[in-house]
């Protein structure tokens, strides 16, 4: 066992992403199993120094210390308007600026994990800030490994899939956490540096919150993560008819079920806050005879994942929200928007009946699939009790094979 390695873990978003804590969390078991006291770098990317001052401050692993990545931290940035040019003109100048405080460690690291679930892909736009990071690691001659990843696919740009062919092809491992991944790479091409794994949230731990935030949850709820990141994918963005067409889906659901429903927010960033977009959704459903429970964003990723998983019943956009339902044997409906959410049913359960697109999401839908869910509830639990061992083994692989290739 190699003893005191030093890892640097990149490219993830702040822990406000319960998603990315888990992910951090999740990853810093599977190195300790293979590892000796190992100890973590953490590069993220941060909306603000606030932010960034806040998590180090309350960071629970003594192990983690985190960095930030140097980006555009406001639309005026005075720092990166002047940096812009450089992207174009000096790209080596900006990728180093970009990841200057990671720079100083790469040497003495194992190796650098790229972690945060779906960056490779074209969900938040063109992933350019982690194809640097790629570069700036490999530049160095280090292991760079796509950790835990959903990655692509990128047919909607087909001059960029010819782009990432390419980059993927030179990167030390891709570690894909669903077949969904493996196949589409196949497909592209990209067979020799890839792993399957699964996501390492998968084990991370819940924890009951302390006595200052303890909450009751009543036996038999219903658990609903729904976010403004749908709209995108529901009505081109319309955020007011997302927030009506939600409303009436979370009414629909009280109405057709005798359960009281818990509206859980899994991320509460400054530009996408499932908070305050499920606060907008409860203040508008019109009636219910059940008590619809909004619950504070008060709870780490940990935290949140103890109070999922004491639901009857789950339903979430957020992947992660749904992966922390699934691993406590929660069943899970799961409203996919992306390759990550039907992957990762695929794999579980070998089909994807149990996953929503987004053209399916209309308040009868919903709850129907939901109803009909419950009246199977017993044996989805008993399928997930069956596979989650399976795809926890699998997330802890991710280990050995590290090791194999940084020996």
């Amino acid at each position: 066992m190699s003893e005191n390695p030093a890892f640097i873990l990149a490219g993830n978003g702040p822990y406000d992403n319960r998603g990315c804590e888990a992910i951090v969390r999740g990853t810093v078991k599977i190195l300790r199993h293979y590892y000796k006291d190992p100890s973590f770098f953490c590069i993220s990317h941060f909306k603000n120094q606030e932010q960034f001052e806040r998590q180090s401050r309350e960071e629970s692993d003594p192990a983690i210390i985190h960095k930030k990545t140097n980006k555009r931290q406001t639309k005026y940035d005075p720092n990166w308007l002047f940096r812009l040019p450089l992207r174009g003109v000096y790209p080596e100048l900006y990728k180093n600026w970009m990841y200057k405080e990671m720079i100083p460690h790469i040497e003495n690291s194992n190796s650098v994990l790229s972690i945060g679930g779906d960056n490779y892909s074209l969900d938040y736009g063109i992933p350019r800030s982690f194809t640097y990071l790629d570069d700036v690691v490999l530049g160095r001659k280090k292991p760079l490994i796509i950790w835990g990843a959903s990655v692509g696919p990128f047919k909607k740009a087909p001059e960029y899939e010819k782009f990432m062919k390419k980059h993927l092809q030179n990167v030390t491992g891709i570690f894909a956490r669903e077949s969904a991944t493996v196949e589409y790479l196949n497909e592209i091409g990209i067979r020799d540096n890839v792993y399957r794994v699964a996501d390492p949230a998968f084990l991370m731990d819940a924890t009951e919150p302390p006595s200052d935030k303890q909450i009751e949850i009543e036996e038999n709820s219903i658990g609903i993560n729904l976010s403004s990141l749908m709209a995108r994918y529901i009505n081109n963005g319309n955020i007011e008819s997302w927030i009506n067409r939600a409303s009436a889906i979370v009414e629909e659901i009280a109405k057709k079920t005798d359960n009281k429903i818990y509206l859980i927010p899994h991320v509460t960033l400054p530009d996408s806050n499932d908070y305050l977009f499920l606060k907008e959704v409860k203040e508008r459903i019109k009636t219910s005879e059940k008590e619809i429970i909004l619950l504070p964003p008060i709870y780490n990723a940990s935290e949140t994942k103890w109070i999922i998983s004491r639901m009857k019943l789950f339903a979430g956009a957020r992947t992660h929200s749904t992966i922390a339902a699934l691993s406590s044997n929660v069943p899970t409906l799961s409203f996919a928007y992306s390759i990550k959410a039907r992957g990762i049913n695929k794999d579980i359960f070998g089909h994807e009946d149990y996953c929503l697109n987004p053209e399916k999401l209309t308040p009868e839908t919903v709850a129907k699939k939901i109803e009909l869910m419950l009246e199977k509830r017993e044996e989805i639990r008993s399928e997930l009790k069956a596979s989650i061992p399976r795809i926890e083994d699998k997330a802890l692989l991710a280990g050995k094979a590290l090791m194999k290739i940084t020996l």
